[in-house]
């Protein structure tokens, strides 16, 4: 998928300018900014839902992963993803649950579950719905330290098995860091730095690695 020049104003205000990438198939890409600097109108953009000028090549369905979980409250763990997938793959259905850990809560509502189990709920339909480009906007940014490293651990075994093309906003260099092949930062709408993240998936939750300097100093407005 390519994006050539895009820029996205809201009245006179520059949420994006002129941003050229190429997201690699089957990679994760971290996109980071302080709060205002483009990232979530980046993904509206990459899924088709806002309009803008530029050009973007390649797009396919899409797969959205949000900050909240956004479960229908009347609808079990199981009946939610029932609700979005095609009947033909209501088989999956129930390993995927197992996979993110929710075995024997297949038929609790959200009211009877954590907000971790929420959101691996979340975590399981927005891998199991049709897609090509999964798009995560600060999925983690709520959650409690012990749980974040579970949920990050959780979303790189998925994506070892099915090598999705995904798009993963966050305001974390750790996150980005420890979840991802590549780190994109935005500063005032552009494109700060583009940064290769090295090593393979999984990687070790508490170590530092050598990227997270210049990403903190890309946040902060700064260069490598």
């Amino acid at each position: 998928m390519k994006l050539e020049h895009v820029t996205k104003k809201y009245g006179g205000k520059v949420a994006l300018s002129d941003v050229s990438l190429e997201l690699r198939e089957g990679e994760i890409t971290a996109v980071l900014g302080e709060s205002g600097a483009g990232k979530t109108t980046l993904l509206n953009v990459l899924a088709g839902l806002t309009p803008y000028e530029g050009s973007v090549e390649g797009r396919g369905a899409f797969s959205y992963l949000f900050q909240s979980p956004k479960l229908l409250p009347n609808l079990t763990a199981e009946e939610n993803l029932r609700f979005v997938l095609p009947e033909n793959m209501w088989a999956e259905i129930s390993q995927m649950l197992s996979k993110v850990g929710l075995a024997g809560r297949e038929k609790s509502y959200p009211r009877q579950l954590s907000g971790g189990e929420r959101q691996r709920v979340a975590i399981a339909r927005a891998f199991l719905y049709p897609h090509d480009l999964l798009l995560m906007d600060e999925p983690f940014s709520s959650l409690d330290l012990a749980l974040k490293k579970t949920l990050l651990g959780l979303v790189s075994a998925l994506w070892r098995e099915r090598r999705e093309t995904v798009v993963f906003v966050t305001h974390d260099v750790h996150e980005a860091a420890i979840l991802s092949h590549r780190a994109v930062v935005l500063h005032r709408g552009s494109v700060a730095l583009d940064l290769p993240v090295e090593g393979d998936l999984p990687r070790d939750f508490f170590a530092r690695p050598d990227c997270e300097a210049a990403l903190t100093r890309a946040l902060m407005g700064g260069s490598d």
